[in-house]
This record gives structure tokens, C-alpha cells and sequence, in this order.
């Protein structure tokens, strides 16, 4: 059985920072871009991040390029989003989400699984 499991959201003011993390179980790492993806209150999901879990390269959003950083523990099953420079707009529910494509980071109906989500606050 598939889990992500995500921890670390919370409130925090602008400009500070704030990581995140998600505990992956059930899945064969190697195959899959682990990613982060969140919503806002009344608007769509929409792509952050992202890592592919073998050769570790990475994708960001453009809005989060040189604030945000994701990596990996190989060890751990585990995906890290480090947010820096946090601004209010960032304030929203982060989902680790695990896709086998890139197409999924333009379409998220292609993300394999989903976590339940985090909730990020970022006050003005």
C-alpha cells in the first residue's frame, strides 16, 4: 500500500522560512519524480517542484525558482521542501505527490499518488 505522508506545515511571517517533508512507503523510488504541488483557498492545484528520485535532477515553478529547494534521503524515503523568503501568496496546502511522468507537472491528474497535505501560512 501506497503512503506520502507529510509533515512540517505551519504559520509563519513573511520573509522567514519554513521545510516540509514527506515519508514515502509502498513505492519503488527509482521509478518516480517525487514532487510538491500545492492549493490555495478557491484556486486550482498547481505544480511547485519536483525531484527525480534517481538521477536527482530537478523542475521548479517559475514563482518559487532561487526560494524554494527540494531534495531527497535516499535513506529515508524521504523528499524535503525547503522554503526560504516566504511570501503571503505561498500560503496554501503543499501535497507531496509521486508521477512516473513530467507531463504531471503541467497536468496534475497525472500524479500516481497523493499525500493528504500540509498546511503552509505565510502572514503579512
Amino acid at each position: 500500500q501506497v503512503q506520502l505522508v507529510e509533515s512540517g506545515g505551519g504559520l509563519v511571517q513573511a520573509g522567514g522560512s519554513l521545510r516540509v517533508s514527506c515519508a514515502a512507503s509502498g513505492l519503488t523510488m527509482s521509478r518516480y519524480f517525487m514532487g510538491w504541488f500545492r492549493q490555495a483557498p478557491g484556486k486550482e492545484r498547481e505544480f511547485v517542484g519536483t525531484i527525480n528520485w534517481s538521477a536527482g535532477y530537478t523542475y521548479y515553478t517559475d514563482s518559487v525558482k532561487g526560494r524554494f529547494t527540494i531534495s531527497r534521503d535516499s535513506a529515508k524515503k524521504m523528499v524535503l521542501l525547503q522554503m526560504d523568503s516566504l511570501k503571503p501568496e505561498d500560503t496554501a496546502i503543499y501535497y507531496c505527490a509521486a508521477h512516473t511522468t513530467v507531463q504531471a507537472m503541467t497536468n496534475p491528474d497525472r500524479v500516481n499518488y497523493w499525500g493528504k497535505g500540509t498546511l503552509v501560512t505565510v502572514s503579512s
